[in-house]
């Protein structure tokens, strides 16, 4: 069954509850008049991405490594976006989605994976399931207007900009912690897996990176404070969702500043997270393997938890050109359960509008990606053991190094098309093999 087919469990149990008080004295970015309030929204996205892989040198091969012969790979996603207001400060999401693809070697042997579309579940028929359904309300707390345009996923309307937001249902967390204005969006921005989020923030979702929680957002001037637990898969990053929320959960939560510096806007924030799932530990894996034999995580599975962390900067520098700066580790005791195999990452991007060159509606990025493991985790695969992702059989290890870039070329209002490559050194961690390049088409469309 698709993970939008299951029975809704009977409604979450758990409340967050956020308190903070920061008088701002400064002035408030986005600060607009009352704006009428929008009823309902209807919107749609279809995303097409085509990879190439040249060949490159690899001594030796297993079987969870990145396949030295050349490969292409495509993904299309079609995506409704659908949203009501049915009640003041109330609003309804409804996403439906359909995903049909080929991977490039069957989605493993990277940290950083080349295309942050391409699920864990695609095949090369179209598959249709639910990505999100959830409710949000919006309790005002006072402060001036601030306007919200009409979005995906948003409805044009006023707020306060002290405010508590409350949101319940299916959705993904990267949605919520983490966001940047310059990666997250692989439909028009980058497309490695490693922007988008923190590469190390291993989140509770299925397969498709969804999940169903609940949050709780207090909005206080330039701060925010955001919280929120979420279902985990049953299995390690499997598509159905274990429904015990107060046995196997992943907690979130983050601190946002944002901030004006020589005129224009900026943002630091810090986040922790904690995951409590049935989960393989690396040293239990390798004490429990014969000598000579490679580890496995069969029969090592028990409730442990897992902690990480991530701080992240953003700044625009001037109209055109905005930056971003993020890094941050989990403890690497745990195998990768939801997301990828990154144990520590640092990420910095910078995005470019095209007003210089007379095209308003392009953009340029240009990314590193400096990607990470434990010690434990390196050991576990020196000796030969899999992962979900990775596995060379053995491993000389180095930090897997993603440069990417991409261009994208506004066709008319609703068509962008984009040229990315990415140049990859040490892919899956492995001095012995690569580097590689993957180039990239993706064209997008939405109304």
């Amino acid at each position: 069954m698709l993970a939008g087919s299951y029975a809704l469990k009977p409604m979450l149990r758990g409340l967050v509850t956020l308190l903070l008080a920061m008088p701002v004295a400064l002035p408030l970015p986005g600060v607009a008049q009352h704006k009428e309030e929008q009823t309902f929204d209807a919107r749609f996205q279809s995303t097409y991405v085509w990879q190439n892989k040249p060949g490159f040198r690899a001594p030796y091969s297993g079987a969870n490594s990145l396949s030295p012969d050349p490969e292409t790979s495509y993904t299309w996603t079609v995506t409704a976006f659908i949203g009501w207001r049915p009640w003041a400060n109330g609003e309804l999401y409804f996403n439906p989605e359909g995903i049909q693809g080929r991977a490039l070697s069957n989605v493993v042997g990277l940290g950083g994976l080349s295309n942050g579309e391409l699920q864990k579940s695609a095949g090369p028929d179209m598959r249709f399931y639910r990505a999100r359904l959830f409710y949000r309300h919006t309790v005002n707390l006072g402060g001036p207007q601030e306007t919200l345009d009409s979005e995906q996923n948003q409805l044009a309307g006023t707020v306060d900009t002290r405010r508590f937001v409350l949101t319940l249902g299916n959705l993904s967390i990267s949605d919520v912690f983490g966001t940047s204005e310059i990666t997250g969006d692989v439909r028009t921005q980058f497309l490695n897996w490693a922007s988008l989020d923190h590469g190390h923030f291993d989140y509770a979702a299925d397969a498709r990176s969804f999940s169903w929680g609940i949050f709780g957002e207090l909005v206080w001037d330039h701060w925010s404070l955001r919280a929120g637990r979420f279902l985990q898969p049953r299995n390690s990053n499997g598509l159905r969702l274990d429904y015990r929320i107060l046995r196997r959960y992943g907690d979130q939560i983050e601190f946002e500043r944002r901030h004006t510096f020589m005129g224009q806007p900026g943002q630091w924030s810090a986040f922790v997270f904690r995951n409590v799932a049935t989960m393989a530990a690396f040293r239990d894996a390798i004490n429990a393997a014969p000598a000579g034999t490679a580890p496995s995580f069969d029969n090592q599975r028990r409730p442990q938890s897992k902690v990480g962390f991530g701080v992240a900067f953003e700044q625009s520098i001037t109209d055109d050109l905005r930056v971003l700066a993020r890094g941050g580790a989990h403890d690497g005791r745990t195998e990768s359960y939801a997301f990828t195999e990154i144990d520590r990452s640092f990420y910095t991007a910078a995005s470019i509008k095209g007003n210089r060159w007379g095209r308003a509606h392009d953009h340029v990025g240009v990314a590193l990606a400096m990607n990470g493991l434990s010690s434990e985790h390196r050991r576990y695969l020196a000796r030969g053991g899999l992962g979900f992702f990775l596995g060379d059989g053995r491993l000389d290890y180095r930090g897997e190094r993603i440069f990417e870039t991409y261009y994208s070329w506004a066709a008319s209002k609703q068509v962008a098309v984009s040229l990315n490559w990415q140049h990859i050194t040490n892919p899956g961690y492995n001095r012995d093999r690569g580097p590689v390049g993957i180039a990239s088409l993706r064209l997008h469309f939405e109304y």
